[in-house]
Formats: structure tokens, sequence, C-alpha cells
């Protein structure tokens, strides 16, 4: 990546990070989980970055072919994902987020996805000990984004989380037969200018409504889950039905391909 240039305004495409909730694997998870909600309610609970990103499936073949995941393919995967073997990587959840029902799914059926990635992250505020691998696939009307986080913090907890946040649109419901909550919060919107000239980033502004679903990793909810969000430029959103039929389509297709543990 090249310095910022402090002329030249860019037409930004936007990009977006999802910030979870960071909760670190020790005994009091759930009193962390409270102080690290109420610090990202502050600032504003998840981060939209404007810049320029290349898009796939926009050359000479035309806009219609869907995107293919780019993946981290070069970067070694962090000490989280070996001490948790049943960990998935970025790779696996873009893998089955980036399907070609999900147009339709998210009523949008003549759309292709423009770019979609995979990266193995870990969560914030954790000390890189927690896994949370993320897929996000970008439409021209929707982003959605896929993460999967290992940690102990329960469905259950954090539904008392959100009522603590008075979390009006909160909405607890059963997916795949596995406790799930659905939720919404602002992202934060910050502007890089990641071309060639040399300038500064723009001020953090609020960005568009997201719409979060949260389902656990497994039907006895033992902590962990995987968080579907999604949202648009134009903060337009999907119904909530969409979200639920999204999750049900993409979560029973996570399989943890190879993978190399060095």
């Amino acid at each position: 990546m090249t310095e910022p240039a402090p002329s030249a305004p860019v037409a930004p495409a936007p990009a977006a990070l999802a910030v979870r909730r960071p909760v670190e694997k020790k005994p009091n998870a759930f009193a962390q989980a409270f102080f690290a909600i109420g610090l990202f309610a502050v600032i504003g609970g998840a981060l939209w970055i404007e810049g320029k990103l290349p898009e796939d499936g926009t050359s000479a073949t035309g806009a219609s072919r869907p995107a293919a995941c780019r993946l981290d393919e070069d970067e070694k995967l962090p000490g989280a994902y070996r001490s948790t073997p049943e960990a998935v990587t970025g790779a696996d959840l873009c893998r089955a987020l980036n399907r070609p029902e999900l147009p339709e799914l998210l009523g949008t059926p003549a759309e292709r996805s423009v770019y979609a990635s995979g990266t193995d992250n870990t969560a914030p505020l954790t000390d890189r000990k927690v896994a949370q691998p993320e897929a996000r696939v970008e439409f021209e009307t929707y982003t959605v984004e896929l993460s999967a986080t290992y940690n102990e913090l329960t469905v259950a907890q954090y539904a008392k989380l959100t009522r603590y946040g008075d979390d009006r649109d909160a909405r607890k419901l059963t997916v795949l037969g596995r406790p799930a909550l659905l939720t919404s919060d602002h992202m934060m919107k910050i502007q890089f200018d990641l071309g060639s000239g040399e300038g500064a980033s723009g001020p953090v502004e609020q960005g568009p409504l997201a719409r979060t679903l949260t389902v656990a990793l497994d039907g006895k909810d033992r902590g962990g889950s995987y968080d579907l969000t999604v949202w648009s430029e134009s903060g337009l959103l999907p119904e909530d039905s969409a979200l639920v039929d999204i999750a049900e389509a993409v979560l029973p297709g996570i399989t943890r391909g190879t993978r190399d543990q060095d």
C-alpha cells in the first residue's frame, strides 16, 4: 500500500469491517463481554471503511460473472486457530457464503457479487487468543458479512447484554435448532485514500444501519457464535426473514478445509 495523498479526492468504493464482541477466553468471560460491549457501544459498535478496492467480476468478460473469493493465502494462521482445532478459516466461510443463490435470498436476484474475501482474523481485545474468521461478499445493493467467534460468550448472555443496552430492535429466535438473536447497530464510517495519491483519511462518521443475526455454534449454546451481518450504503435493509433464510442456507455448508498448521 502506498502513502496517502494530501490532495486529489477519490471516489471511494465501500468496503466493510464489522467489529465483533471482543471477549477473551477466561473464566469471567461474561463480565469481560459486558465491558467490551459497553466499550464498543461508545465507539459505534461497528466499523465501515471506505476506500478504493479492486472489484472482481467486472473484467472484460462482463459484470455478470460472480466474484471469486480473495484470500490471504500467504498469511500464516494466527496461533488462536491452532489452539482451537474446530475453528474454520476465512476461506471456509467465504466458500460457504459466496453461493449462487445469495442474491435471490437477499431479494436482488439480478445482481452478482462484485467483491468477495475471506480473512483469518482474531477478535479485538483478546490479545489474538480468540479466533474470529470473517468473509465478506459485496453486491451493488447489499454487503453481507459472515464471521465465526470461538469464545465463551453464549447467545443467551449476549441477549442479556443487548437488553441492557436497550436495543429495541433485538429479537430472540431459533435458527437451525440453535438459539439466535437479531440486533441492529450503526456502522462507523471512515474514509481512506487507498489510491496512488498522498492524502489523509477522512473524519469518522456514523455509517448506515446494519442488521445482524447471531446464531450459536451449537444447539446447546455452549459459547461462540456465527454472526451474519447485512447493510447497504443507502441504508436499505432486507427483511429479517432474508437473514434467517441465508443462515439456514449457508451455515450447514460451512466445512473445514485443509490448512497449514505450521
